[in-house]
């Protein structure tokens, strides 16, 4: 039988994939891309069109063969899976680096930077430098006993990176509570317990089954009247995958921390970095490390005070000190107390079927673009959905795959992952296909599901990456969508769409009564504005905490242990945190933007796109949210050019002039 994952065209047949598939097709698919490397380099004369084109088209190729096996390892978890993905991903690193330390390939490429300068194309161009920085940052230019060493390092650093994040999924599944007592369940919303009851049954008991998947957590810490149920969960979920709690040691992910953060340290010097901060910043806008410790703490000035204000605030409201496991509670119940609302009266408000329609009715208003959910597509999960995207013309451009709910073998958190990426290389095309994963609670049998208004934003800010990706007219893989842009700039579109979750004219479009139909009342709708900016500076204040002490980190003079882990985030703490933590606290442990995603020493990226993303949506609240001539010349300038142009050009091409912190100050309450 043939292997799906080698199909050249088309979808991904996730149906037909299976974890034995993926170590073949990766190991074929290598062998073909070292094989038609190596007829390339040895014809004479390399030009764009006879290297770099074909070049693009095999990374093209090779990224379409890998994607659905990290996706299916994320969102669909298996021992099987699991083990095959960890089998190709040294396969990987080996060769991607082996790729960029091609001493004849980066010479070729430097051949035709000089030799057709005068008449490539800006995108050819950018090509051609993105590529040449590639080469350079991936050790080219090392002696050969320091490049094997480099592509060791790549590869353990790939094992160890997987492993951290299959430690902190062990340490969720691992944890569950089974409760017979209905007074300990008091206050949770009812979407919650009428799951947990589910649950027991199907396991033979009776009560309630609560487990550790992010919106049970967040239910229970926001919502739970008993303050045992909240610290238990609190302390499950701040000590996954370490040394402590209920499942201490089992998953410790300690000693995988540091010896990440020791062969980054490494990686960096040997390419003449101080320290990993200054090799993450070789490819973002901020440029320097005190640069971004100067940002960081320029906005801590801001918010810090307001935030320990805040908390000092609710301890008054709550007539007592308030541990971690309290805050988000007592919060709610002040937030309930002054603005008459919450996440969950808001919930029947907010069907999905109603949201999903009225986000891509902003999307048709903004940029033209029609999306409607196209059937018969092999997917991986019954919830799972395919929707297609087509330009105002009938066009189709691209489509996303969605994965909505949370469940047992499926990775917390949203995000959005390419599976295609748009290319137009010669007679070869493909368009760009997305995965837009969040994890909400899933709805009861035969009914839709009621979403917060925070998980409308969520879903907001992750359709604007999928836009990013699928909007892009850059036709060289290496540049389109969100490729070849900087990290810290990679947030700004899926910030800025964030926006218009909080616009009096937007939320009747994705608002409508479960049962009803009626549009969300005024006087509710007033009140949910009215929250924006409720505990803002205490938001702020915990990001501010998760970037200062990821970058702080990296960019140490030498590697950090797991004693300067711990040691860090309490200095960091001490300086800019206003809750405080418990002893027991270990979030390292489970950071896995910072330990097995892409954030490594650019964490700050999200507060620094913030600032991007309010200062852009200030251009439409001038002109008004749904203003075309706004929208295009934001889809000209910046969503739609990838990595093609330098991104702090492209903003203020946009907007005008360099980024300014007032509009995210006035956005946060912080400035009148």
């Amino acid at each position: 039988m043939a292997n799906p994952l080698l199909a050249a065209e088309g979808l991904p047949d996730y149906a037909a994939i299976r974890a034995e598939h993926a170590e073949p097709a990766i190991r074929a698919q290598l062998a073909a891309n070292r094989a038609r490397l190596a007829e390339l380099l040895a014809a004479p004369a390399p030009s764009f069109a006879t290297l770099v084109e074909p070049f693009e088209e095999l990374q093209h190729r090779l990224n379409r063969v890998f994607a659905p096996i990290g996706h299916l390892n994320a969102v669909a978890n298996s021992d099987e899976l699991r083990l095959a993905y960890n089998v190709c991903l040294p396969l990987l690193a080996e060769y991607q680096t082996e790729v960029g330390q091609n001493d004849a390939l980066a010479r070729a490429y430097e051949g035709i930077l000089a030799r057709e300068a005068a008449s490539l194309t800006p995108a050819q161009q950018k090509v051609l430098e993105f590529a040449l920085r590639e080469f350079r940052l991936a050790g080219v230019r090392l002696e050969p006993a320091q490049q094997a060493r480099f592509k060791a390092l790549m590869q353990e650093l790939a094992r160890l990176q997987s492993k951290f994040e299959e430690q902190v999924l062990d340490a969720t599944r691992a944890f569950s509570c089974l409760v017979t007592d209905e007074a300990e369940i008091a206050g949770l919303p009812a979407h919650v317990t009428e799951r947990a009851a589910l649950e027991a049954r199907e396991r033979g008991t009776a009560g309630w089954h609560l487990t550790l998947e992010q919106p049970t957590y967040l239910a229970i810490v926001t919502h739970a009247h008993s303050e045992a149920l909240r610290r238990r969960f609190h302390e499950a979920w701040v000590t996954r995958a370490s040394d402590r709690g209920p499942s201490a040691g089992r998953f410790d992910n300690g000693p995988v921390m540091a010896e990440i953060l020791t062969l980054r340290h490494e990686a960096a010097e040997l390419l003449g970095f101080e320290n990993f901060a200054g090799l993450s910043l070789a490819t973002k806008m901020a440029g320097t490390v005190p640069g971004v410790i100067g940002f960081l703490e320029d906005l801590a000035r801001s918010y810090v005070p307001a935030a320990r204000r805040e908390f000092r605030e609710l301890e008054a409201f709550a007539g007592r000190s308030l541990a971690a496991w309290d805050v988000a509670y007592y919060a709610e119940n002040l937030q309930q107390e002054r603005h008459s609302v919450s996440e969950e009266a808001l919930r029947p408000w907010f069907p999905l079927p109603r949201v999903l329609a009225g986000l891509f009715e902003i999307a048709r208003r903004l940029y033209g673009i029609r999306i409607e959910e196209r059937a018969g597509v092999a997917l991986w999960h019954p919830d799972a959905r395919f929707y297609e995207i087509h330009a105002a013309d009938g066009t189709r451009v691209g489509g996303f795959y969605a994965d909505f709910y949370a469940r047992e073998r499926k990775r917390a958190g949203a995000w959005m992952g390419e599976v295609t990426v748009r290319k137009r290389l010669g007679s070869l095309s493909a368009q760009p296909i997305a995965n837009l994963v969040c994890n909400f609670a899933p709805p009861a049998p035969g009914q839709a599901a009621l979403l917060t208004h925070s998980d409308v934003v969520t879903l907001f800010h992750e359709f604007g990456h999928s836009l990013h990706h699928l909007l892009t007219r850059i036709d060289y893989p290496s540049l389109a969508g969100i490729n070849g842009v900087p990290w810290d700039a990679v947030e700004l579109p899926s910030q800025l769409m964030e926006q218009w979750a909080w616009r009096a004219e937007v939320l009747p479009l994705v608002s409508a009564h479960v049962t009803s139909g009626e549009p969300l009342p005024a006087v509710l709708l007033g009140r949910l504005l009215g929250t924006r900016t409720f505990h803002a500076a205490l938001a702020a204040a915990r990001q501010l905490e998760y970037a200062l002490f990821d970058f702080r980190l990296h960019s140490a003079a030498r590697p950090a242990t797991l004693a300067d882990v711990a040691r860090v985030i309490a200095e960091v703490r001490a300086q800019v945190g206003a809750i405080p933590a418990p002893e027991f606290n270990r979030f390292g442990h489970s950071f896995m933007h910072v330990f097995s995603g892409g954030y490594a020493a650019g964490y700050y990226s999200y507060k620094w796109a913030e600032v991007l993303a309010a200062d852009a949506f200030a251009a439409f609240a001038e002109s008004g949210v749904f203003d075309a001539s706004t929208a295009q010349r934001f889809l000209d300038e910046v969503l739609s050019q990838g990595g093609r142009c330098d991104q702090m050009e492209a903003f203020v091409a946009f907007r005008g002039h360099r980024p300014d912190v007032k509009p995210l100050l006035r956005q946060d309450g912080i400035l009148q």
